[in-house]
């Protein structure tokens, strides 16, 4: 059989026995999404009144655009492509408008995409020019033959592809570059040249308050779909001060991206890059439940997993019941859930349910 005619048969089956599992639950939700926008250490005291309700109205934004998606019958993978553009053009969070600076003054852009369906993946890293490398890592899935491309080949595929490509100024904001400055600075490294042709200092105070939160930056989205389907995406600007070509884990299929309906969960994980590559979190939980935990205890297993070897952030799963985890070991994670039978919230401090 060819590998098309494999692939169609295998989601044909997971579409089969997805819908029995609803057919006998019917209080089970008919689609569901969970995002997330970033671990780290995220406190009360350190967030003013307009900066939480800030995060909180954008979360909401992220979640208004995927379940639209899954409300009108769209696929798990439409859904979290859609709230996952949503984060990248929000100078808010660490992805796409808004990405923190590598040492030599640059946003260079890592995502992942994957189809729970049939293992289908993509993934770019070091992307400039891309406005949404989501939609980058979804093109090289759908229209390459390979799972993963990185820096200027990344940004010439994904132009081939026909996705919207920006000046790299577009990316910049004077919150992250200044965090760029003291990181640099502390670490006795020399400053780079500022960006042509960005905004003067202050201009966008607005949109993006200068914060002082130690966030790993990532933004994720899981889905399950009406018919059935999951989809996980994850998206980053990776580490401020990054050097040598650093790429975390967003990328990395099986370490900040999975998503298996054979297993039963799609992941989307946020954190210390090289402890979740190590320990190949994301797959790691799909182990965990199709060994027969609940998506919240695997999730929790994990996360204490990566914390052992001195690790820190936080993870969301989506199982084929619509249930959502969140696990974290971190005091914060921005973070959101919705379904076709329960109202949108969202969360930011890890005591908050």
């Amino acid at each position: 059989m060819m590998r098309s005619g494999r692939i169609a048969l295998i989601t044909l089956c997971f579409s089969i026995v997805a819908s029995l599992a609803h057919a006998q639950d019917p209080a089970a939700p008919r689609w569901s999404l969970a995002i997330h926008g970033g671990a780290g250490v995220i406190e009360r005291a350190g967030l003013t009144p307009e900066q939480d309700a800030a995060y909180r109205a954008a979360l909401q934004r992220a979640l208004d655009a995927g379940s639209a998606v899954l409300a009108r019958d769209g696929s798990a993978l439409d859904a979290v492509q859609a709230a996952v553009q949503v984060m990248e053009d929000d100078p808010l969070f660490n992805a796409g408008r808004g990405a923190v600076f590598t040492a030599a003054g640059r946003n260079e852009l890592d995502a992942a995409v994957m189809n729970g369906a049939d293992l289908t993946a993509g993934a770019v890293a070091g992307l400039t020019t891309t406005r949404h490398p989501v939609a980058a890592a979804r093109a090289v899935m759908e229209q390459s033959p390979h799972v993963m491309l990185i820096g200027p080949g990344a940004d010439a595929f994904a132009a081939q592809a026909g996705l919207e490509q920006v000046d790299p100024a577009f990316f910049f904001t004077e919150r992250r570059w200044q965090g760029l400055i003291k990181a640099l600075t502390e670490a006795g490294l020399p400053l780079p040249a500022r960006p042509a042709d960005v905004s003067t200092p202050g201009a966008q105070a607005a949109v993006a308050p200068p914060l002082n939160e130690r966030k790993f930056g990532t933004v994720g989205a899981v889905a399950l779909d009406s018919r059935g389907r999951l989809a996980a995406a994850t998206s980053t600007g990776g580490m401020t001060a990054k050097r040598w070509g650093r790429v975390g884990d967003v990328p990395i299929i099986g370490a900040g991206t999975y998503a298996s309906n054979a297993d039963g969960c799609a992941v989307s994980a946020t954190g210390s890059g090289e402890y979740f590559i190590r320990s190949t979190v994301a797959r790691d939980i799909c182990r965990r439940t199709a060994d027969g935990a609940t998506v919240q205890a695997a999730a929790e297993a994990e996360i204490a997993d990566v914390g052992s070897i001195g690790g820190d952030g936080g993870v969301i799963v989506m199982g084929l019941t619509g249930t959502p985890a969140f696990a974290m070991n971190t005091s914060g994670m921005y973070r959101g859930a919705v379904s076709s039978t329960a109202a949108a919230r969202v969360a930011i401090y890890a005591d908050e349910p």
